[in-house]
């Protein structure tokens, strides 16, 4: 079993990643926030950066791209090849609504047809191998099969599968079955995605589907030392998250300008790691109230001297 970063956008990007692979066991394979290539330019100067060689020597990554246009994706991938990627992924399964409304994402699963003649046109032109992220559909999952025959057709490098449709965003449980179709009905390696925040979800996955690989994006994000617990049983301690934090609050200082970006950031990681710390939720105030790094600095030293880990007995 493998295992893998999801494309988490927004607090995803190189920063978060290197420190991940450096503070605790790496994940085998990361995936980039999307890439949104458009007509008149492949990838925006921050785009590049996240996917720029020399910000990720350490990690085996895969460049995500947003498209529904075949020239648009073609030249991305280009652009990627000659950076020295061997693999990209195709999104076709952000549920936001500002993406959907554009049949990109997920809302490129409401065309069919239009989706098909897109995958024939990419697989025959491209020189890299792609893989595919999808959800099952816009609005249910007896979407799933016709979808799943178009990718049938093409010699994807893997196909990653969140088993819920477009209109359930990250809520009710994921549709576990449409999993369990989809390895009765491919040849296309398969990745689980979805719902995975500890060892015991990850084992009850093997449980139910075998040696799959699977693809971990919020667990990772509230547990930064997960796949080093699901490989190694090792579990994360204070002093480990402690490292993993200064180490991120410093790279993200030296990359960015002014303290509220800088604070927006670390605030966005706290929404996740907060789970760490039982009962911590005055504490999370301070923090979330913060207006200055030097005062958000001393509310989580007062978080990590007082208060109790998960860990802890």
């Amino acid at each position: 079993m493998k295992l893998y970063f999801a494309p988490l956008e927004g607090i995803g990007g190189y920063i978060y990643r290197n420190a991940q692979a450096d503070c605790f066991t790496p994940g085998d394979k990361y995936f980039s926030p999307f890439l949104a290539p458009k007509q008149n330019r492949s990838l925006s100067p921050k785009e590049y950066r996240d996917v720029a060689p020399e910000n990720n020597k350490n990690i085996c990554l895969v460049p995500q791209i947003m498209a529904n246009h075949a020239e648009i994706f073609l030249k991305a991938a280009k652009e990627l090849k000659s950076l020295g990627y061997q693999e990209i992924n195709l999104n076709l399964g952000c549920p936001s609504p500002t993406v959907v409304t554009k049949y990109r994402g997920a809302g490129f699963l409401a065309k069919p047809k239009e989706l098909e003649e897109f995958l024939e046109e990419i697989f025959e032109k491209a020189d890299i191998k792609i893989s595919v992220k999808t959800r099952l559909g816009m609005e249910d999952e007896e979407e799933f099969p016709r979808i799943l025959e178009i990718y049938n057709r093409f010699p994807l490098k893997e196909l990653i599968i969140h088993p819920r449709v477009q209109k359930d965003f990250y809520k009710n449980t994921p549709r576990r079955e449409m999993f369990s179709y989809a390895i009765k009905s491919t040849k296309i390696p398969l990745v689980y995605n979805g719902d995975v925040f500890s060892k015991e979800d990850c084992q009850e996955i093997q449980e139910l589907f075998g040696d799959v690989n699977v693809m971990l994006g919020r667990g990772v994000l509230a547990n930064p030392a997960l796949f080093g617990e699901i490989r190694e049983g090792e579990a994360i301690t204070k002093d480990g998250l402690y490292l993993f934090h200064n180490r991120i609050l410093s790279d993200y200082r030296e990359v960015m300008s002014g303290e509220k970006n800088v604070l927006f950031k670390m605030k966005e990681l706290w929404f996740y790691m907060a789970e760490l710390f039982p009962d911590s939720e005055k504490y999370m105030k301070k923090i979330r109230k913060a207006q200055h790094l030097r005062e958000y600095q001393a509310f989580v030293e007062s978080l990590f001297e007082e208060n109790c880990f998960i860990n802890c007995k």
